[in-house]
């Protein structure tokens, strides 16, 4: 749902910072891979200790890679399948260490088993969801529906809550029960989400298996 609308608008605010990369000679796989470690590092080294607000600091300043690696690609000329490849592959790393990030904390200090295993239930439902849309499309079908929480959805709402809730940290009451309402959140959709494309995937592999049938042509 974000997809469409925010996607637009950030890629029109990052062309000139893509377009002076471009210039000095950065490859938009460069950024794809700093922009996946930075991302990994801020996750890891700063959620599994709550350090949630300068945690979601360094990742907002790596996650937006995802925007200027592509836009990096389309000015070159340059877009292919490798890069495609290679972006959608370390998206899925950077939302693991996101998430993995957080199920540590609950796991440990956090001490919250069941918010650890809404947390993991986040991190494979994102996976399962992304790998709903690529097998469904991989087999000729256009999967073509929008889902309720899909990537940008749930990166928004779980870094939006863990920066706000790392704000504890500095004195404001009451704010750290952001991040557990976000987790249910974005579980939730995620699951909802799932359902959509499974069931899209079904109706659409119906209507291309009719229309192959032998005498579909003929009854039609």
């Amino acid at each position: 749902m974000l997809n469409k609308y925010a996607r637009a608008f950030f890629t029109r605010v990052l062309t000139p910072f893509a377009a002076f990369l471009l210039r000095r000679g950065v490859s938009p796989d460069a950024v794809t891979l700093v922009g996946t470690a930075g991302v990994m590092a801020g996750a890891l080294a700063f959620f599994p200790r709550g350090e949630f607000f300068w945690g979601t600091i360094v990742i907002t300043l790596f996650v937006f890679s995802d925007l200027v690696d592509g836009n990096m690609a389309r000015q070159a000329g340059v877009s292919s399948r490798w890069g495609a490849f290679l972006d959608s592959t370390l998206d899925r790393v950077a939302d693991s260490a996101i998430f993995g990030g957080i199920a540590l904390w609950y796991a440990g200090t956090g001490d919250d088993n069941a918010l650890c295993a809404v947390a993991i239930f986040c991190l494979a439902s994102g996976q399962v969801v992304s790998y709903t849309k690529a097998r469904g499309e991989s087999i000729g079908l256009p999967v073509a529906v929008n889902g309720l929480v899909e990537r940008a959805e749930r990166l928004v709402i779980t870094l939006v809550a863990a920066g706000l809730a790392g704000l504890h940290d500095f004195g404001v009451p009451g704010i750290g029960v952001l991040l557990p309402i976000a987790l249910w959140v974005v579980a939730a959709g995620s699951l909802v989400t799932l359902g959509q494309r499974v069931v899209t995937v079904r109706r659409e592999s119906a209507e291309a298996d009719a229309s192959a049938a032998p005498g579909s042509e003929a009854t039609s």
